[in-house]
């Protein structure tokens, strides 16, 4: 769930970069997209977290 949310944001944040550069025109500003991306980035953390975690449990 955490990496399936932390994917979509920074699909947002890739597809925002991309208008951007293609149109001179980008959806976000720069706060905004900043907050994309610092959201993107938790959740990966939290996902990768959560994996070790379970890994860790699974051999002891």
């Amino acid at each position: 769930m955490y990496m399936g949310i932390a994917v979509v944001s920074f699909a947002a944040y890739f597809l925002n970069v991309f208008l951007g550069a293609v149109t001179n025109s980008p959806i976000l500003g720069d706060i905004p997209e900043m907050l994309v991306l610092v959201v993107s980035t938790l959740f990966f953390v939290i996902a990768i977290l959560k994996r070790e975690a379970e890994a860790k449990a699974e051999v002891s």
